[in-house]
């Protein structure tokens, strides 16, 4: 199965790159998987991703060593297909230990 990479706009306001895979789930419990997620940050604002100021940073990394975390869809405002250049950035991050 191929990995599907989103963009994903939380409700709290971060954004986040990440393999995403629904799961079943009762009401009430996380039904997506993020696997390997990081934040997608700028350094200033309206700064453009061909400008290279995208900042990618693993999701929660100063608190656990886990690569995979349970949400609930209700947590996503959206999702969108990320551009190439973030794929390709996500990937050589997501690939390190």
């Amino acid at each position: 199965m191929a990995k599907v990479i989103k963009l994903i706009a939380l409700v709290n306001n971060k954004i986040l790159v990440s393999e995403i895979e629904e799961v079943g789930a009762q009401v009430g419990e996380p039904d997506c998987k993020l696997i390997n997620p990081v934040t997608l940050t700028t350094t200033e604002d309206k700064i453009t991703v061909e400008e290279g100021k995208v900042v990618l940073t693993k999701w929660l990394s100063n608190f656990t060593k886990n690569r995979e975390f349970m949400i609930s869809s209700d947590k996503i405002l959206t999702m969108a297909d990320p551009a190439p250049s973030i794929v390709e950035k996500y990937m050589d991050l997501s690939n390190k230990p």
